[in-house]
């Protein structure tokens, strides 16, 4: 076998390898994704040995530390190079590269030559070597080389390396950044002031007895430190030509401190929401948030409430920024600005994974209609629990992919209807809705090893354990127990108020009325399968 067969037989093997894939993706997590659960530790670890090795650095310089300071030195050099070679490794994946050209080779009916391939491999890779925190990290590792000391200098790159792991300092980097035409343009701004002033009063203030300014550096210095507004007072100007363009260039001075101000202040102005909403991303991600709720107004709020009451962890997005803000104010809440049928803040909020549950609760069906469908194209799987606020629109959201639709209205209507005829059962089931009492209703699931598969409602004594079987639900494909009362539930039965001949299945809903205690110690007994 050649030698360019011997490399696509690996390549595809490292491709088809999911142990490989598993590895390069948790090595990933550690070192790049900022909202990996177990990032913020390995930057607290890398922060912490950066700074040790920094101070024996410095403490090295008067006192000798001996084998133990040359032991942590080597140490920590080691997990530089281990860190280094890591960032290298998963920077691209070489072996994809190297396979698309071959198969665009083969495509094609040419021979494939391995070595334009190699070289574009390496050349992918070197795009990481010339990155500027690249180049940190590796000039990071050469105070390590103790006989030279003149090498100590670049001891400065190891404090430069916290800007990988202090997500603040990274932020406010990228932040500049950004606004690099404008601060370019205050440089040279600068540059051109300073030269002018530097200039004009070397011109003046040279040939002067008494003078402080003796060669054109000094002329720099003091253009620096008068336009900055410091002031040290060590060169002063004898002529008054010089104090003239003191005067000028202290104005001047002024006005670039005020440029760079207002620069920094827009670029984080502009900013501020996104590095708001990657804090919260890292939050969501360490809660495990499997519950989205899209749109905060009268019905959101709501449903907030009452699972942040419940103790239920969710998320709400929503595109008015006031309604953020009086979200983020009580407790239990995350809230991010943003549309919910932007794909790419779905996928930043995890609903191709972690999410399991969107709620679309907007006031406007289109919206609910484009966020159902964005949501089901991303997770064919996720449970979507749409508003209606017109009933005609019901059909509209599932065939949109919506699991449920509930239209507050027609509700509304039917509850008062309701109380109108039976005030006394309204006011039972509305405490029961409100949570104002302690009763509730609970549903619980039957599994496959639980003691109740098989066995009728009448086994179990619910007068005595201060319970009600409402109802259970029931896959539809299920034949049995068809002479029951039972009303279709999108894909499923729901057989109201069972009879005690009623049989349970595995994977059967269960649905209990009663106190909160009564059905906590009922699921304690099923657990235990002491029923």
């Amino acid at each position: 076998m050649s030698f360019s067969r011997r490399v696509i037989k690996q390549c595809y093997a490292m491709q088809g390898s999911s142990r490989y894939t598993g590895v390069k993706q948790a090595v990933y997590n550690l070192l790049e994704n900022p909202q990996a659960p177990i990032r913020p530790y390995f930057d607290i670890f890398m922060i912490l040995l950066v700074l040790t090795t920094v101070w024996l650095l410095i403490y090295e310089v008067k006192n000798d530390l001996g084998t133990v300071g040359d032991l942590i030195e080597m140490v920590a050099v080691g997990i530089f190079i281990v860190e280094y070679l890591l960032r290298f490794w998963i920077f691209n994946d070489s072996h994809k590269v190297i396979l698309e050209r071959y198969e665009r080779a083969e495509f094609i009916n040419q021979p494939f030559d391995l070595w334009p391939a190699l070289w574009h491999a390496l050349l992918g890779k070197l795009k990481y070597v010339i990155r500027p925190l690249a180049i940190i990290d590796l000039l990071a590792i050469i105070p390590s080389y103790r006989p030279l000391r003149f090498l100590r200098i670049f001891l400065l790159f190891r404090l430069f390396k916290l800007f990988r792991y202090t997500r603040s300092i990274s932020e406010f980097v990228k932040v500049l950044s950004e606004k690099r035409i404008e601060l370019v343009t205050l440089f040279i701004f600068m540059a051109f002031i300073t030269f002018t002033a530097a200039t004009a009063i070397f011109f003046f203030e040279a040939d002067q007895q008494d003078s402080q300014i003796t060669g054109f550096f000094d002329s720099v210095y003091w253009a620096l430190v008068t336009m900055s507004t410091v002031g040290y007072g060590d060169i002063t100007p004898n002529t008054t030509e010089g104090r003239v363009i003191t005067l000028v260039l202290i104005i001047a001075g002024l006005g670039v401190i005020s440029f760079f101000t207002s620069i920094i202040v827009s670029a984080f102005g502009e900013k501020i929401h996104e590095i708001r909403a990657h804090r919260i991303y890292s939050e969501i991600e360490r809660k495990r948030i499997d519950t989205l709720i899209c749109g905060y107004g009268r019905v959101g709020q709501v449903v907030a409430e009452r699972m942040a009451a419940d103790r239920r962890s969710f998320v709400v997005v929503d595109p008015v920024e006031e309604n953020v803000r009086i979200a983020k104010k009580k407790p239990g809440h995350l809230a991010v600005v943003g549309d919910g049928e932007d794909t790419e803040l779905l996928l930043s909020l995890g609903i191709d994974k972690r999410i399991q549950r969107l709620l679309c609760l907007t006031g406007d069906d289109v919206v609910n209609v484009y966020i159902t469908l964005t949501a089901r194209q991303v997770n064919p799987d996720i449970e979507i629990i749409s508003r209606a606020n017109h009933r005609e629109n019901v059909s509209k959201l599932y065939r949109a992919g919506a699991s449920y639709c509930v239209t507050p209205y027609e509700v509304f209507g039917l509850i008062a209807a309701e109380y109108a005829g039976q005030p006394v059962a309204f006011e039972a089931v509305y405490g029961l809705l409100t949570g104002q009492s302690h009763e509730g209703i609970e549903a619980v699931r039957i599994k496959d090893e639980c003691v109740l598969v098989g066995r009728s409602l009448e086994s179990v004594d619910f007068t005595r354990r201060k319970l009600t079987p409402f109802g259970v639900i029931r896959e539809r494909d299920s034949g049995s127990a068809e002479e029951h009362a039972n009303y279709d539930l999108q894909g499923r039965r729901f057989f109201f108020n069972p009879g005690k001949s009623f049989i349970l299945e595995k994977d059967d809903l269960l649905v209990l009325l009663g106190h909160e205690y009564s059905v906590v110690h009922f699921r304690d007994c099923l657990e235990r399968g002491t029923l």
